[in-house]
């Protein structure tokens, strides 16, 4: 990702208050694996919990990363590691009257777009857009990825539309089926898909427990950095927001004084931040990480 401008504290806590967190949720982050960004109006910012997609927002994910989003009608979006994702064609607040209507384009990786069963008859339009196939999905669960040699949907359950690869439109309703377009031949017809197959491509898009993600309510946290300064340490917050990680500064009282301290924040459990711990040991100045509550 491209360097992010130094912000002071205060004008960024102002960005988080007002324009990265919209009044109606269409579509909101509930959980990350750093790193991921979200770039909005052409800025990036470090994907954080909490965060509330507009139209046009894109996220980008880095290695190994996962995303965990939620819409207005009670559906899951996940992202996979590397990928790029962007969001239009959000309802109006003042025209929603309970229908949810998006544009998911996935230009990169993986994905799974999932509806609770309790939310199946819910009002809704949604098409995803990957690569050059289009998906109208209704009351569903399906995942695709644009991948370096393919490109893959996989209706898991439901019934979904699709214009393919050679802009002939065809309906997928059975279920655990998968459409292939490999890159540079013509697209393969549906067929069932492999259930080891489907296993694995399902693991990318999933937080595992333990893998040290930030989540919707998460109460413990991490202390990356301290110093006397808050000068002191504006360099390594911007170094670590630049590397896609959702860092905040926050003043303490300490055993020697006052102190400005890096933190990671949002992390639902002890097993969930020791394991976050342990990955970001030694990176960017980053020695002893703490783990607190």
């Amino acid at each position: 990702m491209k360097t992010f401008p130094k912000l002071a504290i205060a004008i960024c806590l102002a960005l988080f208050s007002t324009t990265l967190y919209a009044v109606t949720p269409d579509v909101s982050v509930q959980g990350v694996k750093m790193p991921a960004w979200l770039q909005r109006d052409g800025r990036p910012y470090p994907l954080t919990v909490g965060m509330q997609l507009q139209n046009d927002d894109q996220i980008f994910t880095g290695g190994n990363s996962r995303v965990l989003l939620q819409t207005a009608d009670g559906s899951t979006i996940k992202l996979g590691e590397n990928a790029a994702f962007a969001v239009s064609n959000l309802t109006p607040p003042q025209e929603k009257n309970g229908f949810f209507t998006a544009l998911l384009n996935i230009a990169k990786g993986a994905f799974r777009f999932t509806t609770a069963l309790a939310n199946k008859h819910k009002p809704r339009d949604v098409t995803i857009k990957i690569a050059d196939a289009t998906i109208g999905v209704r009351g569903t669960d399906v995942w695709g990825k644009d991948g370096d040699d393919r490109r893959v949907v996989v209706l898991i359950e439901g019934k979904i539309s699709v214009v393919g690869a050679d802009r002939t439109e065809f309906t997928m309703d059975q279920a655990l089926s998968v459409y292939e377009m490999p890159k540079g031949v013509a697209a393969k017809p549906v067929v069932p898909v492999d259930p080891v197959q489907l296993s694995k491509w399902a693991q990318e898009t999933e937080i595992a427990p333990g893998s040290g993600a930030t989540n919707a309510g998460g109460k413990w946290k991490i202390v990356l950095l301290a110093a006397p300064t808050e000068a002191a340490i504006l360099g390594a917050y911007d170094q670590w927001r630049n590397a896609g990680y959702a860092v905040r500064i926050l003043p303490v009282n300490g055993a020697n004084g006052r102190e400005y301290q890096l933190r990671i924040t949002q992390i639902a459990s002890q097993i969930e931040a020791d394991a976050l711990a342990k990955s970001l040991t030694g990176k960017f100045g980053a020695a002893n990480p703490k783990v607190t509550r």
